[in-house]
């Protein structure tokens, strides 16, 4: 088994406090891309659920032990997905939550992050920030700090997935995994090594938002000043020296794409699938995309992670985006 901070034995615990709603997702294989893809597509589909992401697998995971302990009160920061999750698993089990976003986050998600009954506060700068807002609040107050990624709950319940991927028929060649904070990768990269290790698990990150690709090549935590993507929710530029060290464990490789493949990405989920994604869920169409010879003849899953997606952004992305026809 792999040495990494995951444990496949509490993943499997996992599934038993996740609400059902939030497990054993859609996965299917997608005939209408593969034209214009040149492989076999499967879709793991991770936004069929009330968070429209796959965040609430490790926020239920968090919220039922916070619950158990007789703890009430919560921070995060996030992008938005997370800030959604952690309050809808909160609600249900008599948590405060409170989630710190930047005043930049699409504001779909921070409208849906309040009325799921959250305290939201707003910060200047981006995700990173947040990150700095939210470990201060608690210190100051004392209560618990859920870091997306850091805390093992968010991996080993995106793990999960991981779960209901392995021992599918047909078997697959490769999985794409949306690279951000590293949750969803280390998670899902771990149950893929550990029981069906033939599988390629390669990780996609924007050319806008590197640190975590770049800090896989080199074997070292490698920060950036800025990041440039539409791709929010994989949007940071700190990566965890303890998610790096786990991802080093599991990930085969590392990709970077640029916006217009992402772009596309989406286009093509619209047309051919009828999906509605945020970007971040095109990453793994979209490595297809700019590497198409790679994949080619192969069985290729990608995990549609999230489409909580500003609609007029949404509307001016697509319109933009080239026709793919099959």
């Amino acid at each position: 088994m792999l040495e990494t901070r995951l444990d496949t034995a509490r993943i499997r615990a996992a599934r038993q406090v996740i609400d059902p709603v939030f497990l054993d997702t859609p996965l299917y294989r997608c005939e209408a891309l593969e034209p214009d893809l040149g492989c076999s597509v499967s879709i793991k589909l991770e936004t069929a659920n009330p968070v429209r992401s796959f965040k609430a697998r490790g926020t239920e995971v968090a919220a039922s032990l916070l619950a158990d302990s007789g703890s009430r009160d919560v921070v995060c920061a996030s992008a938005g997905n997370l800030g959604q999750a952690l309050a809808w698993s909160g609600r249900g089990r008599g948590l405060e939550v409170t989630v710190v976003a930047s005043r930049s986050a699409p504001a779909t998600k921070l409208d849906r992050i309040r009325a799921l009954g959250a305290r939201l506060e707003l910060v200047d700068g981006d995700h990173e920030m947040a990150r700095e807002r939210a470990a201060a609040i608690a210190r100051y107050d004392g209560i618990r700090l859920l870091e997306d990624s850091l805390d093992i709950e968010t991996c080993e319940g995106a793990a999960t997935i991981g779960l209901e991927l392995v021992g599918t028929v047909p078997s697959f060649d490769a999985v794409l995994i949306a690279l951000g904070g590293g949750a969803l990768a280390t998670g899902v990269g771990h149950v893929v090594k550990a029981m069906a290790p033939e599988v390629d698990v390669i990780c996609i990150q924007p050319l806008g938002a590197p640190a975590l690709t770049h800090s896989w090549r080199q074997r070292r935590v490698v920060t950036t000043d800025s990041t440039n993507t539409i791709a929010d929710g994989v949007a940071g530029r700190r990566p965890i020296p303890a998610v790096l060290d786990d991802l080093l464990l599991v990930a085969d490789d590392a990709v970077l794409v640029q916006e217009a493949s992402i772009i596309a990405g989406m286009r093509m989920l619209l047309d051919h699938v009828g999906l509605v994604v945020e970007p971040s869920a095109a990453l793994g169409i979209a490595a297809i995309l700019e590497d198409r010879d790679r994949f080619a003849g192969r069985h290729v899953v990608t995990i549609v992670c999230g489409s909580n997606v500003d609609v007029d952004a949404y509307h001016r992305w697509i319109g933009a985006a080239p026709l793919h026809r099959s």
